[in-house]
């Protein structure tokens, strides 16, 4: 494993280990990785049966590296080297009362240390001392499971995952990002413990499901979650979209695996992890707002509606920002069946500038969301659809190029509209903008300065605001 490690902070870190009188190992993802032949030197775990925050320290001084945070209650430290975050933890040993969801740590050889990872694949470990530097430490047959592609605990899974329910996430994160299989015991061990994730912060639980939507195939980690168990517990509302009525031998489609389909969709599309959030929304409130008649069968009538209010309170469960992104993702749920309407050639242009003014910059993603909303086996279907999207996101462009809505400001403000009709800030202000605006959306005046004046003149004549 020499040739992993041939960099001169592996090489610092074995002098340091030599005069220290040390045993010291590079441990955990960065071995794996170099199995996998995944990019190198990113983060790098060392452990050490030493004090770790004084071997990151004298690193740190023999480099010349100021970029150096000690975590004193925990025992750690992190140095960052150029691109690279380099974690130093001491060899230790772990114990967890059932009841909570912080361990008794203890002092332990790295023997102990690779006991309390997560997975075997995970567990192994580079010697760095100079007598047996490069010599891979793998006591749980981690290289088997990588060859094999499996996901295993090193411990009895029920341990594992007791001591740290985090583990039953990332454990279906690792299967979802490396197309790995959770090994049947350990499978069986997460439906048995899913219990046990109440137990953790919510700030914890959305770093890995956040990974698993960013995976390439973000539907193989959602299906997971689902037939553990676990989704019901996590997120409840995701949970019941799935199923089908049928009444009167008619039946809706099921609407969890369509989301599942949408999310990969668009993950074939983007990284933008809020868009991503936003495919997993759009069809959140249908559950609840599905009904059945005779005439029309199964709708979902104003779902979208319903839908983008879920959204803060989703976000707040989960512990997700209330922010800006939050608002996108509500726009975007919003939004998502404005764009299918369009596709009939008696729509008119004012219809394309209100969608265009509604969506500002977003309305490329919208784009991709609506595509990736477009899930059918009837491929003539999909391709008829796809088809008439395309027109649509074709006339947007037109429509755009001339009036140039994305962005839209409004040519007259509140400012001239007062000093034109010696107004002081009122809701009358107010009305007379919104005029405009909707003069400009209906086509009725050009998006320009000159003609939205002289519009609001005309305004102020009707208003008897000027002579």
């Amino acid at each position: 494993m020499e040739q992993f490690i041939n960099h001169k902070i592996f090489h610092q870190l074995s002098d340091l280990s030599e005069k220290l009188q040390i045993k010291t190992f590079v441990v955990g993802g960065y071995v794996r990785d170099c199995f996998l032949n995944k990019e190198q030197f990113k983060d790098i775990d060392i452990v050490c049966n030493h004090s770790a925050i004084d071997l990151a320290k004298k690193l740190a001084k023999n480099l010349n590296l100021k970029d150096i945070v000690i975590y004193k209650n925990f025992g750690t430290a992190l140095v960052k080297y150029k691109k690279s975050q380099i974690e130093f933890i001491s060899a230790r040993k772990e114990y967890y009362n059932p009841l909570s969801r912080k361990p008794e740590i203890k002092t332990g050889s790295i023997e102990d240390d690779q006991k309390r990872r997560d997975f075997t694949i995970n567990a192994m470990s580079i010697s760095l001392n100079k007598k047996s530097f490069g010599n891979l430490i793998d006591p749980f047959n981690g290289q088997d499971d990588l060859i094999n592609k499996v996901i295993k605990t090193p411990l009895d899974p029920n341990k594992t995952f007791s001591d740290d329910p985090l583990r039953m996430f990332r454990a279906i994160r690792f299967a979802n990002q490396l197309n790995f299989k959770i090994e049947e015991k350990t499978l069986k061990s997460i439906k048995q413990n899913k219990e046990r994730i109440k137990i953790l912060s919510k700030e914890r639980m959305i770093i890995e499901f956040e990974k698993i939507l960013l995976c390439q195939k973000p539907s193989d980690g959602l299906k997971l979650l689902f037939e553990t168990g676990i989704i019901n517990i996590y997120f409840k509302e995701l949970e019941d979209l799935h199923g089908v009525e049928t009444i009167n031998k008619h039946s809706h489609k099921d609407n969890f695996y369509h989301t599942l389909e949408v999310i990969d969709n668009v993950r074939k599309k983007s990284n933008n992890i809020w868009l991503i959030w936003a495919a997993l929304l759009h069809d959140i409130a249908k559950p609840k707002t599905k009904k059945y008649n005779i005439k029309e069968g199964w709708t979902f009538h104003g779902h979208e509606y319903l839908g983008a209010k879920m959204v803060p309170g989703i976000f707040k469960k989960l512990k997700l920002p209330l922010n800006e992104n939050m608002r996108y993702v509500q726009k975007l749920v919003l939004l998502h069946l404005r764009l299918i309407p369009l596709t009939k050639k008696s729509v008119t242009d004012s219809a394309f500038r209100r969608i265009v003014f509604e969506a500002g910059n977003d309305i490329d993603d919208l784009y991709i969301l609506c595509e990736a909303d477009i899930t059918s086996k009837n491929e003539e279907k999909v391709n008829r659809y796809l088809k008439n999207l395309s027109y649509v996101k074709n006339k947007i462009e037109e429509i755009e190029e001339k009036d140039k809505l994305k962005n839209f400001q409004p040519p007259v403000d509140g400012e001239m509209i007062m000093k034109i009709f010696n107004l002081k800030p009122s809701k009358l202000v107010g009305e007379i903008k919104i005029k405009i605006r909707e003069a400009i959306l209906n086509g009725h005046i050009k998006n320009d300065k000159k003609e939205a004046k002289e519009y609001m003149i005309k305004i102020g004549k009707e208003l008897k605001l000027t002579k």
